[in-house]
């Protein structure tokens, strides 16, 4: 993105409105970064050095917290945007089956994104649901609980543009 960023209208309000709620500009740099990314899908360089201007920061201390974060993209990601988590827990679950049926059957490799857009995949340090572990986040929605049987339900059901929100058995 060779471009300028500059929060909409919309993202702009959300934005003041954010600040308001934080002692300081460094508290609000999540949100920011947030607001940041539902508008444009992904935060990019330009991005992070306009949101490092509007909070007194560096772009350096921007950069590093996009880095730490898996729930900021750096490109633009699938349609649906998988996060696996693999702490603990989930690995005990054997996360890693998970993991390794979405590569061998759907071409679905961490860090990478499907030829056809459609699916990405990061792993992620915790979801924070280890008690329904394995569990993956599809865009917003947890899927927990997770088994191979499963997790081919909720990949078809994304082929067929189905939303997951609107079936327990696939969400939660």
């Amino acid at each position: 993105m060779d471009e300028e960023f500059a929060f909409s209208e919309a993202s702009e309000k959300e934005f003041m409105e954010t600040l308001e709620r934080y002692p300081t500009k460094m508290a609000a740099l999540l949100p920011a970064l947030w607001i940041a990314q539902n508008q444009n899908g992904y935060i990019t360089p330009p991005i992070m050095e306009y949101i490092a201007e509007r909070l007194d920061l560096s772009p350096v201390h921007v950069y590093s917290v996009c880095e730490f974060y898996t729930m900021y993209h750096k490109s633009p990601p699938g349609r649906y945007h998988i996060q696996l988590c693999r702490t603990l827990s989930c690995v005990l679950c054997k996360m890693e089956d998970i993991q390794g049926h979405l590569e061998s059957r759907y071409g679905i490799r961490a860090g990478k994104k499907t030829e056809d857009g459609m699916f990405s995949l990061t792993l992620a340090e915790c979801l924070g649901s280890c008690g329904t572990a394995p569990v993956m986040r599809v865009n917003d929605v947890y899927c927990e609980n997770l088994t191979i049987a499963k997790v081919d339900r909720i990949i078809e059901a994304c082929k067929r543009g189905e939303t997951l929100e609107e079936d327990p058995m696939l969400a939660h």
